[in-house]
């Protein structure tokens, strides 16, 4: 249990707040670079404040306040420029870094613009996906995460606007328990109401938890399974502070690094991404347009009568965030032996906080580029909660309404083919090793 005190310290995070100073030391995703393929201007707001992201003239990204500082007319609507993009309301132009560069009606030598600036991100694209940094200067390197690099790699992402704060969407990753429950129970129950038998829950025996360079393992030992077990002797990170990895439900012949990426709107709204990236198997014939496009698509959180759609499994974790509120009333919890996880995120959280007010980088942040040619770290393979097959658990996902769901299935079943048995294992990688405690 939290303070009501310490509960406000760990959600608040808009400018000025220990968590908001901690949230603005790491690269946040704020759109598809789909999503700008047909339009200049996209707003975003994070971490409480409100901004535009803007394309000029040569493609280049810019991000910053949505707000002219002249008459406060919207720069959504702005008209870009090769450098920049002005104001629709007297053309005023501003640059990626927020400085204003003309103001077209001032006196000729005016020095008036010189005095003048909005603020003024920077913005990076990697993977299909355009990240910005809110922080302080030097910006640390936007971290390339496996999965988000290398070739031959389907991709896509979901997205899902969730009312509540961002750190009841984290714990929830440091709460395997759930899954148990959530993911199996409740999923049973509604296949029952449908008239369906669905057997997918298992008991967890244990569960256990290891900080590692960029955050915390988890791992879990379901009912019928051995420590031998992928789930158990390897598990997957929690990369701090706002992504979950999962591993994949596949064998040695293909892999899917699947990012949950939490990031903070405001104090009481998240956006939340899904991030799929799918190592081609090989020997399958891959279509063309499934390794050129990274597709965006939403998941509906709720069905035509205003429900949640509990046949989903994603919507499953959004309805147990949202029905908590805005932000979780953390003082009145009574937390239990499973709940270690979620007290472990909460006790780190807090260190770090402590690091970045002496003035030091917090965990997980990269600078050195030698390190960040490709971040990969080990997970999970033949996953017990995938093993009903790959076209059942993108039924059951937010996948089903992606643009590329058929044409996966298709790929994924010729994987199955049993020509493809023979295959080699993919060649041994260079891994971040995690540490473990039992």
């Amino acid at each position: 249990m939290l303070t009501a005190e310490e509960n406000e310290t760990l959600t608040r995070i808009g400018p000025g707040t220990p968590m908001g100073d901690l949230q603005r030391r790491y690269w946040h995703p704020i759109a598809a670079t789909e999503e700008m393929n047909d339009r200049w201007t996209k707003r975003v707001r994070l971490l409480s404040e409100d901004l535009v992201l803007f394309k000029d003239r040569t493609g280049k990204f810019g991000l910053i306040g949505e707000f002219c500082p002249h008459r406060r007319a919207s720069l959504a609507y702005g008209i870009p420029t090769e450098d920049g993009i002005r104001c629709p309301y007297h053309g005023w132009k501003f640059d990626g870094t927020g400085s204003c560069l003309e103001q077209p009606n001032e006196p000729e030598g005016s020095t008036f613009k010189d005095k003048v600036a909005t603020a003024g991100y920077p913005v990076e694209e990697l993977g299909g996906m355009i990240f910005a940094y809110l922080g302080p200067q030097p910006a640390p390197l936007l971290p390339r995460w496996d999965g988000f690099v290398g070739e031959r790699v389907i991709r896509m992402i979901g997205f899902a606007p969730v009312d509540c704060n961002w750190l009841q969407i984290m714990e929830n990753s440091l709460d395997p328990v759930h899954t148990e429950w959530l993911h199996g129970k409740l999923q049973e129950f509604v296949e029952e109401q449908q008239g369906n038998t669905y057997t997918i829950s298992r008991k967890h025996l244990k569960i256990d938890f290891a900080e590692f360079e960029y955050g915390v393992y988890k791992r879990r030992l379901l009912a019928g399974s051995t420590e031998d077990s992928d789930d158990w002797k390897v598990g997957h990170p929690v990369l701090f502070p706002n992504i979950l990895a999962v591993g994949s439900g596949g064998g040695d012949l293909w892999k899917m690094h699947a990012y949950q990426m939490r990031v903070p709107v405001d104090d009481t709204h998240s956006m939340h991404y899904w991030y799929h990236a799918y190592e081609a198997p090989r020997g399958v014939d891959v279509p063309k347009h499934l390794l050129e496009r990274v597709p965006l698509y939403e998941m509906p959180k709720r069905g035509d009568d205003g429900e949640y759609t509990l046949e989903v499994i994603d919507v499953q974790d959004v309805m147990a965030w949202e029905t908590q509120g805005p932000i979780a009333k953390r003082h009145l919890e009574k937390l239990g032996t499973t709940d270690k996880g979620v007290i472990l995120f909460r006790n780190i959280l807090k260190r770090e906080l402590a690091k970045v007010a002496r003035g030091e980088d917090p965990m997980g942040t990269i600078r050195d580029p030698a390190k960040n040619v490709c971040i990969e770290f080990p997970l999970e393979r033949n996953k017990a909660h995938f093993l009903d097959g790959f076209a059942s658990l993108l039924r059951r996902s937010h996948g089903r309404y992606s643009p590329f769901a058929d044409d996966l299935c298709a790929v994924f079943a010729a994987y199955n083919d049993e020509k493809l048995k023979h295959l080699p294992p993919f060649p041994g990688k260079h891994q971040v090793a995690a540490t473990t405690s039992s």
